[in-house]
């Protein structure tokens, strides 16, 4: 995205300076992970036991099932610092006890079907919000010293409950800086699009389908793009963004677009498709960040950084003076982060390669 227009809104914020210069080492955290069975979180976690020598990972979740399957992968006889904590992120109680003495925690727990969420708002409410206050209360009261949650491109003009709720759930995580004061906890979030080959994805239902034999593909709209991201980018998305946030952002990565006929194409060549016209609460277009944010959004090498709109990010957090990164960039006013103005876009090669890795 280098040929991104840019404004001149003077000099660089003063943290932005440090972002690549300081960051937290991971070694000897304790880490809790909410929803930690599901597709995100077995990455992330392998992915913390593969480079990291954690003092102690903690999955937590409510789904047995789950929990003796993923122990059968990595048992805590092989990795010792490995605990399973059945919860839910609806009981405050046990997850203030499961919080206890943990460095830092990543909220990947979250109800993300979005016809199960219209059908079932209450639930959806209180998983999604409620269960966001909940991390953040706790976190709060047992000075876990970072948290960052996972958000959805669908939290951005949300048209369903899911995406408004995780909209409602970002803006309590920025908005709990207020609450931790100057020294406190800090809470940030990560925000990125389809996650190529997770539950509920469009590729593995093209896969399923092309393998039963199906006589054409099932496309909402011919015009319909999404982002893609693989689950290890996402994984590592979020550690870079763990040993770097300073409290208040949202934190969104630079990743490649495609149209949905050009993913059915590869996925099945030669496969008619089918139209079946959009579904209630769908977008044609994915959105990750508004013109409405672009004040307050710079851009990195990889990623963008939304501020938060706060008096308490007027802190500096870092007390040593370092030179300005020269990469860091306010965004133009009216930009606009899309699926379909992308200037990365996702090739056949490219899908292959995003498809060869493990899922």
């Amino acid at each position: 995205m280098d040929d991104i227009a840019h404004t001149d809104k003077g000099s660089s914020p003063k943290w932005l300076s440090h972002f690549y210069d300081s960051s937290i080492s991971l070694k000897d955290k304790s880490i809790l992970v909410t929803g930690g069975t599901g597709s995100f979180g077995k990455r992330f976690i392998s992915s913390l036991l593969e480079r990291y020598d954690v003092r102690r990972l903690i999955i937590y979740s409510r789904d047995e099932l789950k929990q003796y399957e993923m122990q059968q992968e990595l048992s805590p006889q092989r990795y010792p610092c490995l605990r399973y904590f059945i919860g839910d992120v609806r009981d405050r109680d046990r997850l203030e006890m499961a919080t206890r003495e943990v460095n830092i925690v990543v909220h990947a727990a979250a109800l993300k079907h979005v016809p199960a969420a219209e059908y079932n708002p209450t639930e959806c409410i209180r998983t999604n919000v409620f269960g966001a206050e909940n991390v953040v209360h706790c976190a709060l009261r047992n000075n876990v010293e970072r948290v960052i949650a996972l958000s959805t491109d669908k939290a951005v003009s949300p048209l369903n409950l899911y995406g408004a709720s995780k909209l409602a759930a970002d803006k309590i995580f920025v908005a709990a800086n207020n609450l931790a004061g100057s020294k406190g906890t800090m809470f940030s979030v990560v925000r990125y699009g389809n996650v190529v080959g997770s539950r509920g994805s469009v590729v593995p239902l093209f896969e399923r389908l092309a393998r039963a034999g199906a006589t054409n593909l099932p496309i909402t709209d011919v015009r319909m793009t999404r982002f893609w991201i693989t689950l290890q980018q996402g994984a590592d998305f979020v550690i870079s963004s763990i040993m770097t946030m300073r409290g208040g952002e949202i934190f969104v990565p630079k990743i490649p677009s495609m149209k949905i006929t050009d993913l059915a194409r590869c996925l099945a060549p030669g496969l008619p498709h089918e139209i079946i016209g959009i579904r209630p609460g769908e977008k044609l277009h994915e959105v990750l960040i508004t013109e409405d944010d672009s004040p307050n959004t710079y851009e990195l090498r990889d990623r963008f950084i939304i501020e938060p709109a706060f008096p308490f990010w007027t802190r500096d957090p870092v007390e040593n003076g370092v030179d300005e990164v020269q990469d860091v960039r306010p965004v133009a006013e009216d930009f606009r982060y899309a699926s379909n103005n992308n200037t990365q876009w996702l090739d056949e090669e490219g899908l292959r390669e995003y498809l060869s890795g493990p899922r």
